[in-house]
């Protein structure tokens, strides 16, 4: 009798385990209890600055969408130090966020506090900005940031008239470029430089400063400040009697400062007008300077775009499932390709910023009157 007992106990929990065993998925969990477990997890969010208007709508954005999808948010910004973005960052790892976005001040600032984040399993997805020299970054939510330079160089040319070939010119040109310690600086300038290279080796575009590589042209923080200094410097070291036909600035809060100086050195006047001047992220000040014939064109990039797509990169991560990519080849922090989603940017000048940011909503237009 006790033996026929034992059998039918071990046949039960045979059973019992079998019918657990159908009920879950290949990765040790069924989707219901994954599921379950994603509901009111903590998304830690890190973003540069609130200087410029950008980085309030893209942290704004995300919470907004984290939220609807019923997770908690932490979102802290850097104020473009270093060490707090760091210690934000320390801190939302302490509180025991589940996954972090990150669009860094300094791409390599972040090696040591991600080996943290990484020590406790949470997942790292880089906005916007791709985090360097670390393996502990697992996907990258940004624009083709090389794009953005092409636009900006072809939007150039297309004015001056040396891309249908109406114009010969020479035309003098002055270059900027973004922060040194950001990651898409060097994307943004070479996609512009190598368009803009073969006009100035047939000198139909002339850099009287002579200062054209990289190093020579950063502008640290992308500070419109340190950009209106230099533009000064150059007005009145290289230029004397000549003019600036164009300057490429890779970014609004730049432009403003290039055009500060522009201002002070007598452009905006019938017989001095301003050169053309690009931009990126289609501030509203940048846009209003667009409508009023100072700023010539912007490079819009949706942030609401940008922002669903982090957030559906973190849903899928917390849910086991891969997120979708459409670039494994290009983004190599230096430890590894990164996998990311590109999203396209469009050039905006004053023929298309109504139909481009006010109808679709990412502008309102009495805040650009």
């Amino acid at each position: 009798m006790r033996t026929r007992r034992a059998a039918l106990t071990v046949t039960a929990v045979s059973l019992i385990l079998s019918l657990a065993a159908c009920g879950q998925s290949g990765d040790g969990g069924s989707k219901e209890e994954k599921k379950k477990s994603s509901e009111g997890a903590t998304i830690g969010i890190a973003m540069p600055t609130k200087s410029s208007e950008r980085w309030i709508a893209d942290g704004n954005n995300m919470v907004a969408q984290f939220q609807k999808l019923g997770y908690k948010t932490n979102l802290q910004y850097g104020e473009d130090d270093v060490a707090q973005q760091v210690s934000q960052i320390e801190n939302m790892i302490t509180k025991g966020v589940d996954v972090l976005v990150i669009a860094a001040i300094d791409g390599r600032a972040l090696s040591d506090v991600l080996q943290q984040a990484a020590d406790k399993n949470i997942k790292v997805i880089s906005y916007d900005r791709l985090i360097l020299g670390t393996k502990n970054v697992d996907y990258y939510a940004s624009f083709d940031n090389e794009k953005v330079g092409v636009l900006q160089a072809n939007y150039l040319l297309d004015k001056l008239g040396l891309k249908d070939g109406s114009k010969k010119g020479p035309f003098n040109l002055e270059v900027f470029g973004g922060s040194p310690d950001d990651n898409n600086t060097g994307y943004f300038f070479n996609g512009a430089w190598k368009t803009l290279k073969p006009y100035i080796q047939k000198k139909q575009l002339v850099v009287r400063s002579g200062q054209t590589y990289l190093s020579q042209v950063t502008t640290l923080r992308w500070d419109g400040g340190t950009a209106q200094k230099r533009m000064d410097d150059l007005l009145t070291k290289a230029y004397g009697s000549q003019k600036v036909d164009a300057v490429l600035s890779p970014y609004d809060g730049i432009s403003i400062g290039i055009l500060s100086a522009l201002k002070s050195d007598g452009y905006g006047t019938s017989a001095k007008p301003y050169p053309l001047v690009t931009g990126q992220d289609a501030e509203v000040a940048s846009v209003k300077s667009i409508i009023a014939g100072q700023q010539t064109q912007t490079v819009y990039k949706d942030t609401r775009a940008l922002a669903k797509q982090a957030v559906q990169m973190a849903d899928a991560v917390l849910n086991g499932k891969k997120p979708e990519v459409n670039d494994e080849k290009t983004y190599d922090n230096e430890v590894k390709v990164v996998p990311a989603f590109l999203l396209d940017p469009v050039s905006v000048d004053k023929s298309n910023y109504q139909s481009v940011l006010v109808d679709s909503g990412y502008i309102k237009a009495s805040d650009l009157k």
